[in-house]
């Protein structure tokens, strides 16, 4: 009978930690998103680009990113990354190396993702949690540049569009930059999704698609001084 109890009793006793550490992951959850709003309400108008962390210096969708940054940063913008290597780094370097504001929105990952050496030092922040992480890249973007990637700027690129399509957030540009990377996701929405029924005409003009940087900078500057978002060009 005591060993019966006592398994009775391990098992509320599990039971109750595993709620409190629930109730403080909660905590942990809301601190993120202060501090993220924190940082972010003090950055000045800003554009999140996204892309691969794979992709070296040098070659060419990185330096084509680095372009974008620059020129988005020498307009006004605030360039907003995911605070790690590859892509990210370039947008970095280009909002950098233009004199703009360089922010960082790096993850705490198993496999470590060490924040690149471009981003501004009271511009950086590391999350626990991804989905408080895509809250702060769309809460206050004017603007999304989406390089070539995995399955993380998917992610990013289908959480931008879903929430303009649902109208849970503003209209903002989103610009997927390389015709040559996107087309066969491009035909799939035409051929496929559109076709079923899944999505509209519409949805299909919630993005656009861009090879130019001087295109996709002056799509999301146009945007801003329509709506007002920045003042200063």
């Amino acid at each position: 009978m005591s060993t019966t109890l006592n398994h009775v009793n391990g098992d509320r006793l599990s039971v109750l930690e595993a709620r409190q550490r629930d109730i403080w992951r909660i905590f942990k959850i809301m601190s993120e998103f202060v501090d993220g709003f924190d940082l972010l309400s003090r950055t000045a108008p800003a554009v999140s680009i996204f892309g691969s962390a794979r992709m070296k210096p040098g070659t060419k969708y990185y330096e084509l990113t680095r372009d974008i940054a620059y020129k988005l940063a020498k307009t006004g913008y605030a360039v907003v990354s995911g605070g790690g290597a590859g892509l990210m780094e370039a947008a970095n370097r280009g909002a950098k190396e233009a004199g703009g504001e360089s922010v960082g929105l790096n993850i705490d990952l198993p496999f470590e993702q060490r924040p690149n050496e471009f981003i501004d030092d009271d511009r950086l922040m590391t999350f626990q949690h991804f989905f408080v992480r895509k809250v702060m890249f769309v809460k206050y973007a004017q603007g999304f540049v989406v390089m070539p990637g995995g399955f993380g700027t998917l992610d990013e690129f289908s959480e931008a569009i879903t929430l303009i399509q649902t109208k849970k957030t503003k209209t903002f540009p989103v610009v997927l930059m390389g015709s040559g990377y996107w087309n066969k996701l491009l035909d799939w929405m035409r051929e496929t999704a559109l076709h079923e029924g899944c999505i509209s005409e519409n949805d299909l003009e919630i993005f656009r698609v861009c090879d130019e940087p001087d295109e996709a900078v002056q799509i999301i500057k146009d945007f801003g001084i329509r709506h007002g978002y920045v003042t200063n060009f």
